[in-house]
């Protein structure tokens, strides 16, 4: 038996996670992606398709705010953003879908700046 690197760990983490978590349009999916440099968040109805909201380091608006802070620090701000512009949709109710990824770091500090910022999960 071959060993499963760390990203097809993830992505069969992942998997397990998805079966039973789906987006709807009441209650979409708050999605998060985290690489080695950034965090990505995006709310998705996943029964129509659509990316609701999105958020990311790589973001326009959070670039000059990014600078000099650490990743948790820039995780929070994501997390503020996602939350941000998922309410001028009117989504205030979300289903957190970590990825994959342990809820420790960057992720618990996105999903507690989203919960601060309005989201419920």
């Amino acid at each position: 038996m071959t060993k499963l690197s760390r990203k097809e760990q993830r992505l069969r983490r992942h998997a397990r996670v998805r079966k039973f978590i789906s987006g709807t349009q009441e209650r979409p999916r708050l999605a998060v992606f985290r690489s080695s440099a950034e965090i990505y968040a995006q709310v998705i109805d996943d029964v129509a398709g659509k990316t609701l909201a999105a958020a990311s380091t790589v973001d326009r608006n959070l670039r000059e705010q990014t600078n000099g802070l650490n990743k948790t620090e820039q995780s929070r701000l994501v997390g503020k953003l996602v939350a941000e512009r998922a309410k001028e949709k009117g989504i205030t109710q979300v289903v957190f879908d970590r990825g994959g990824f342990r809820y420790i770091g960057r992720v618990k500090a996105l999903a507690e700046a989203a919960r601060e910022a309005g989201l419920v999960f």
